[in-house]
């Protein structure tokens, strides 16, 4: 069944609630977690954008596609949702690795940014460019969480988002240049 009715009031629970508790769906872990459930959701997205233009990338001698990339991506997402639930289950260096490594493959691909970039391009490109905006607020909220010590947030799960979004970035533009779409600085006018 999609729906207990037992949320009505405005209530639910985490995974470590005590039995019986509920908590106010006001409570700022809620905004943190419908966010990452947005950046997964338009992760989602994207990866249904890539298979459009079969996009991939080189990883370690073997071509590996956006869409495997960014399930990778959604797979860990679900991983810091745990750890906010109440679950041991959080991010991990394997997951900050793997981040990184897509970010190497790509910087070792395309010309290094001297300025900011206009976000556009192709539907890839252009997509993964607003589920990176999407990664930056997520971050931000993870730290206030944080900050205030309302939730337990594991420090990979903060550096696992700030990798993210930079992963999001690099993907972005390596999309756009695969597609061939030139990259425009802003003209501050």
């Amino acid at each position: 069944m999609l729906y207990t009715g037992k949320g009505d009031d405005g209530t639910t629970k985490l995974f470590d609630c005590p039995q019986g508790e509920r908590i106010n769906k006001s409570d700022f872990v809620f905004e943190v977690l419908g966010t990452l459930d947005e950046l997964n959701s338009s992760l989602g997205y994207a990866k249904a954008l890539s298979k459009k233009s079969n996009d991939t990338l080189s990883m370690e001698t073997q071509k590996i596609s956006y869409e495997e990339i960014l399930e990778t991506f959604q797979q860990s997402l679900f991983c810091i949702q745990a750890e906010l639930g109440g679950s041991d289950i959080h991010a991990t260096k394997a997951h900050i690795l793997y981040l990184e490594k897509v970010i190497h493959e790509i910087e070792a691909l395309l010309p290094p940014i001297k300025s900011f970039i206009v976000p556009g391009g192709g539907e890839t490109g252009a997509y993964l460019d607003i589920a990176r905006t999407i990664a930056r607020r997520t971050e931000r909220q993870l730290i206030v969480l944080l900050h205030k010590k309302e939730r337990i947030v594991s420090n990979d799960s903060i550096v696992f988002m700030n990798r993210l979004s930079s992963s999001l970035y690099a993907l972005a533009r390596f999309a756009n240049y695969q597609e061939g779409y030139s990259e425009k600085n802003p003209g501050y006018r």
